[in-house]
């Protein structure tokens, strides 16, 4: 029996009833889908949409997170609904082409990134869409893209449908997906719903627990040893006052509060340094033992092998250095060299592999590994015996010598094993979603992961079409058996989650008019599913503003949250709200690399126009005169480290006559190996040598605020935005020291020293090496350099 729908072909979707009574309820309100993996949540989306064209209530946006998952869900689209051509929308089509497709296409399917360019940019709204669906739900959360379009959809006439697998196991988590996207109602169906049993097929899992050898537990019992020291030291410094084992959460948790600690101040500042690098050293020793454990021989001496480059490399970090110099570890690493052998898991691999070939010839298998080094080893492996056809299967980051496959290389893989040109995936988690991989009869989990949604996803690779097996390998008395219970766990609480949310969410909500769920039926619902003290989901803070209008002398601005001001002190003051963006639009052009923070989302919150551009200087333009470096805390002291921020400044300055560089985010005098003088020392050059403001602000909010201020006092005056600048007009003086800095390792300070001393331009550049080595601050590197750069011949590319 078929769907039968005026714009579904003909004899084409079969008709399953439960897939029929989610699509006609959610084509009634904002839906959450939550389906088992291989149960038909494309048709569910593919029913909803043809009835929104029956209907012509507009147009239909689809969103999934990855390109082959775009052409994935595109293909299925044109090969079932009637006279439709969806416009595929990635990276790969240009933003002004894309400006014309929105106008003509019913049907898009994005990439959500591309979507979000595009509405900061003002290429398109989404007042015409009468559907949006967004695939993967469960990542509806924190600042990924999906959030800030169903923000932009809100107030729209129209539905949003969520489709996902695993929506996650903690309740706050579920309902912030639901709050994110404005959902309504949740439509859950699992494998023993009874409209769902006829087209369920067995999934029989396995697992197998494999000795760990003895020479394997002796590098173990150092490595424990070893870590057991760096959480000794923790607890000295006040962390971890409890005996229970540490996990790399704690480590994590511990973290955070050292850094907490240090950017608040005061206190015994050395005694949290020395914590923060015994932190760090634990955290590697952990991962080391993860590896021993869990993965094998090989993969430990890989990342003992990168850890030691690490130490000796310049810059290295002290928990690196404290690791690898340790007598213990050092032992360690001679052991391992010592065994000519690899994880048992290696074996039971294989033998499960061609266990399931023997049965059936023409077998499809995934084997899932955690880690790019086991998969390397386990395709080798199997590639050894006749018959088995293994491909690795990664992701598209290159590490080192290991390149990663493009999502087309991807794309062809996968056709390739549908085709059996392979008949094994051996597979890292890029295989665990978004992507169109078919069902296979066997997938094999070389180690238990603690997630239950990576854990659906994967034992969802098979059972779609038919029965299938999943074989989940657990290393004795490790952490794998941690982990396994975990994700047993998490996911059973999952479901009964999930199902008392549903009858929840109906008493919340159902009553009166649909919509979305308020932050206090938040917290109603989560105390009532999970009744232990939580934070909120959204966390509010109020911001007061500081601006400093003396446009003459630079300086810095904290915008860091104050307290709060009495009413009386706040009259006067002007606040954004002040500044109205209706009767004209503010535009602000900014790098392309900025679209990836969540300042560009703010600016379009507060109504300004963001245009993307690959800018020379600058992160952001406000007018031809006006630019701004913004450089998160880390990325400034990084920049410090490796020399791009004095070059970056120096083409600021020398292309705006008001350039500006905002320093967001907390703890710059506490993270990072730099002494305090060095960094103030940097402000001060800064701002008495390249005189140009700097501004602090507490995070992306204030800076968006901060920006949209000062755009809208350019637009005020007329100032265009130019991506250029205005020619500085210079002095005399100014201009030969401009020309000097330019100079190889000339800073403006030793440009002032160097034209001090030869007294011209024309001096300096007849100066040997050995003359310029008399001045201050220059010493052969750079004495040589400037002589070649003056003396070379011009070599024409």
């Amino acid at each position: 029996m078929f769907v039968e729908h005026p714009k579904i072909k003909a004899n084409s979707i079969e008709k399953r009833m439960y897939q029929v009574n989610i699509a006609s309820s959610a084509n009634s309100q904002s839906t959450l889908v939550v389906l088992p993996t291989g149960m038909g949540k494309t048709i569910v989306a593919l029913l909803v949409i043809a009835e929104v064209l029956k209907k012509k209530k507009g147009k239909v946006l689809f969103l999934a997170p990855t390109k082959p998952l775009v052409e994935q869900h595109a293909a299925f689209i044109r090969e079932f609904l009637v006279d439709s051509e969806p416009m595929v929308f990635t990276g790969e089509v240009g933003p002004k082409k894309r400006g014309e497709l929105w106008k003509d296409a019913n049907i898009i399917v994005s990439t959500p990134q591309v979507v979000v360019n595009d509405l900061i940019s003002a290429r398109t709204k989404l007042d015409e869409f009468a559907l949006i669906i967004f695939d993967e739900a469960h990542r509806a959360t924190g600042d990924y893209a999906y959030v800030f379009i169903a923000e932009k959809y809100r107030g729209i006439n129209g539905l949003v449908l969520g489709t996902t697998a695993s929506p996650g196991s903690e309740t706050k988590r579920i309902l912030e997906v639901c709050n994110n996207l404005g959902i309504v109602q949740v439509e859950i169906r699992s494998e023993f719903d009874p409209d769902v049993i006829p087209y369920v097929h067995e999934i029989k899992v396995r697992w197998i627990r494999v000795p760990v050898p003895a020479r394997f537990l002796e590098i173990i019992t150092i490595l424990k040893d070893v870590f057991n020291g760096y959480v000794k030291d923790l607890k000295k410094y006040g962390f971890f006052r409890s005996n229970k084992m540490v996990s790399m959460k704690d480590l994590l948790k511990v973290q955070r509060e050292i850094r907490a600690r240090l950017a608040e101040g005061g206190g015994k500042q050395s005694s949290l340094y020395h914590a923060a690098s015994a932190q760090a050293a634990a955290v590697k020793v952990n991962h080391a033992l993860e590896l021993v454990e869990t993965q094998g021989i090989s993969a430990l001496k890989n990342y003992l092998e990168r850890m030691g480059k690490e130490a000796n490399s310049r810059g290295s970090s002290k928990a690196a250095r404290s690791v690898i110099n340790n007598p213990k570890i050092k032992k360690a690493i001679r052991l391992a060299y010592e065994i000519n052998l690899e994880h048992p898991k290696i074996g039971f691999v294989a033998n499960e592999v061609k266990k399931q070939f023997k049965a059936k010839k023409d077998s499809r298998i995934i084997v899932f590994t955690h880690y790019r080094d086991t998969s390397e080893l386990v395709n080798r492996e199997l590639a050894s015996y006749k018959g088995i056809k293994p491909v690795r299967f990664v992701g598209q980051a290159s590490r080192g010598e290991d390149k990663g496959l493009t999502q087309k290389k991807q794309v062809e893989l996968i056709q390739d094993f549908k085709d059996g040109r392979y008949n094994v995936l051996v597979a890292t988690s890029v295989a665990e979603e978004g992507l169109d991989i078919p069902s296979t009869d066997l997938v094999i989990f070389y180690e238990p992961v603690p997630s239950e949604i990576r854990t659906i996803q994967r034992r969802g690779r098979t059972g779609r079409k038919r029965a299938g097996k999943v074989v989940v390998l657990i290393a004795k008395q490790t952490r794998d058996e941690a982990y396994y219970w975990s994700s047993v766990s998490k996911e059973k609480r999952m479901k009964r989650e999930l199902h008392v949310l549903r009858t929840e969410l109906s008493k919340q909500i159902m009553v009166g008019e649909p919509r979305a769920i308020s932050e206090t039926e938040i917290e109603m619902i989560a105390e009532k599913i999970a009744p232990e003290k939580s934070e909120p989901v959204i966390k509010k803070s109020e911001v007061s503003e500081i601006v400093k209008e003396d446009k003459k002398v630079p300086a810095t601005i904290n915008l860091k949250t104050q307290t709060k001001r009495s009413q009386d002190e706040k009259k006067g003051q002007l606040q954004l709200t002040d500044f109205s963006t209706k009767e004209r639009k503010l535009a602000i052009i900014a790098d392309t690399r900025e679209f990836n923070s969540e300042v560009v989302k703010e600016l379009s919150r507060k109504g300004i126009v963001v245009e993307s551009q690959q800018l020379d200087v600058a992160d952001y333009i406000l007018s031809d005169r006006l630019a701004v470096e913004r450089k998160e805390v880390d990325d400034f002291l990084a920049s410090l480290m490796d020399g791009r921020l004095f070059s970056q400044l120096k083409m600021l300055k020398s292309a705006y006559i008001n350039p500006i560089l905002v320093l967001e985010g907390e703890g710059l005098l506490s993270r990072r190996g730099i002494s305090d003088q060095a960094i103030i020392g940097a402000l001060a050059s800064i701002i008495s040598d390249f005189n140009i403001s700097i501004i602090s602000t507490s995070n992306f909010k204030e800076t968006a605020n901060l920006l949209a201020m000062m755009s809208k006092r350019e637009f005020d005056e007329g100032r265009p935005v130019g991506i250029r600048g205005e020619k500085v007009s210079m002095s005399l003086s100014e201009r030969q020291q401009f020309i000097i800095e330019g100079l190889p390792g000339v800073s403006a300070t030793l440009a002032q020293r160097l034209l001090a001393h030869f007294g011209s331009v024309d001096a300096i550049m007849k100066a040997d090496e050995k003359q310029l080595c008399e001045v201050r601050g220059i010493g052969d590197t750079i004495a040589k350099g400037i002589v070649d750069v003056i003396k070379s011949g011009y070599l024409k590319k």
